[in-house]
């Protein structure tokens, strides 16, 4: 699977020249849009820089493990007056004498020292391997929120579009009919009722287009923040619809599938190991540490008495250092540590339930959906052939104008439903096995495959 990112990052960047290069004549593809969001979404590029601070967590942990280098250089220029008394002979009367000195004093160090033994440290690097692991899992989990958003982002463009030309068509059916009405009027055979009920149809349809074209382009504007470009065609829903292979598994299975992949959860199982290791670190200031310490030090005229000496010295030693007592500090930091450990262990039980309701709606969503989507197919065939019967029955006289503004009506409803049932099923398809963790490029592809260029 990580195989799988890593190709289609590689390739997303020369997709998404070829995207941009394409214009707006050119329809977009689900597969296109997902590549250029992997390069342009900003809630993706700032989990991308997240990650990449977190991985360093596993070097700073080590760091305290390894060796501290220290060199130390430092070159003064001095000038001293010394006044003392002095007798130049033993007869002669003691005299205040001063000495003036103008030197230059240098001092150099190299130091060394590695831990032998220290539980802090040790804790502090099997923290950061957590932490880091813990920021993999979180960079998991938004990788994955893209998918989702982006599909739920086209999918309510292509919706908003459909829904459009359905009140589109509407409006112009209702114009169609006021027509009929006007010229059944005239000739006495309509009635001025039916031209007001056809009025006012059309009066509302011309308001939901209107409203359906605002919609359309809140759409058209949060799905081009995510990909970074406008976009004014995207591929259309293919006219047949089938089930994903796949799809059918048990909830049991699927449940399975969750706790062992499902980042969310991963990371809410790193973040209770950091909160555990933190307990280590924090009673690990009660324990001794032993550290190895080499010197190299260089004086020249260090000081005033040495002023004209060089001296190296050379050591290597150990030091231990038995904490004994800190106020207190120790007690209370480990006290705190382990309420966190607690909560975090809380958190992850929080997290498991969370993450099996939503498997548990997606699961059940993708079930009904295909039932929910052939029982609205059967609902737009039977909504077309009353719209055309009721036509019929105005013009013998049994039915009357407003049970083909109705009938109409009905028809677009189903039709708006049958749509937005099938993009719910993508996207619960998707959301199920983002839910799960095991989303590959191939569902993408394979939901993608659901589109095609408009003809």
């Amino acid at each position: 699977m990580k195989k799988s990112w890593k190709r289609l990052n590689l390739i997303a960047a020369a997709c998404s020249v070829l995207v941009m290069s394409a214009g707006q004549a050119q329809a977009m593809g689900l597969l296109q849009a997902y590549e250029a969001a992997l390069m342009n979404d900003p809630s993706y590029r700032a989990a991308v820089s997240e990650n990449t601070a977190g991985k360093e967590y596993k070097n700073i942990g080590r760091s305290g493990l390894l060796p501290t280098v220290q060199y130390v250089y430092g070159t003064s220029k001095n000038k001293a007056e010394i006044t003392a008394p002095q007798q130049l002979s033993q007869f002669s009367p003691v005299v205040q004498i001063t000495n003036d000195y103008d030197y230059t004093s240098i001092s150099s160090s190299l130091s060394l020292r590695q831990v032998l033994f220290s539980l802090d440290a040790t804790a502090r690097y099997r923290q950061g391997i957590a932490q880091t692991n813990y920021s993999d899992a979180i960079f998991s989990a938004r990788s994955k929120d893209l998918i989702v958003r982006l599909v739920t982002s086209y999918a309510d463009v292509k919706f908003s579009e459909d829904q459009l030309d359905l009140f589109r068509a509407q409006r112009d059916a209702y114009a169609e009919q006021k027509r009929i009405n006007e010229r059944m009027f005239e000739k006495g055979e309509g009635t001025r009722t039916d031209m007001l009920e056809t009025q006012a149809k059309l009066d509302v349809a011309e308001a939901q287009v209107i409203e359906a074209q605002d919609t359309l382009l809140n759409a058209r504007n949060t799905f081009s923040a995510i990909i970074g470009s406008e976009v004014q065609q995207l591929d259309g829903l293919r006219p047949e619809f089938n089930v994903m292979p796949g799809s059918l598994s048990s909830f049991d299975d699927w449940m399975t599938i969750a706790a062992e992949n499902n980042p969310e959860i991963a990371a809410a199982k790193f973040s209770l190991e950091t909160a555990e290791l933190e307990i280590d670190k924090s009673k690990a200031g009660h324990t001794p540490r032993l550290d190895l310490n080499v010197g190299y030090n260089r004086g020249l005229s260090d000081s005033l008495n040495n002023r004209t000496q060089d001296q190296t010295v050379k050591s290597i030693g150990v030091q231990l250092v038995i904490p004994i007592y800190s106020g207190g500090y120790v007690n209370a930091v480990s006290n705190q540590s382990v309420a966190n450990r607690d909560k975090a262990r809380a958190d992850l039980d929080g997290t498991r339930n969370r993450i099996s309701i939503e498997l548990r709606k997606q699961y059940n969503a993708v079930q009904t959906s295909l039932t929910k989507i052939a029982a609205l197919q059967k609902s737009v065939n039977s909504s077309t052939l009353l719209v055309e019967a009721t036509k019929q029955s105005v013009k013998g006289g049994v039915r009357i104008n407003l049970d083909v503004l109705s009938a109409e009506q009905q028809l677009v409803a189903s039709k708006r439903d049958l749509a937005q049932a099938k993009y719910n099923y993508l996207i619960s398809f998707l959301r199920l096995r983002v839910t799960a963790g095991n989303i590959t490029v191939d569902d993408i592809q394979a939901v993608g495959a659901y589109f095609s260029p408009m003809t």
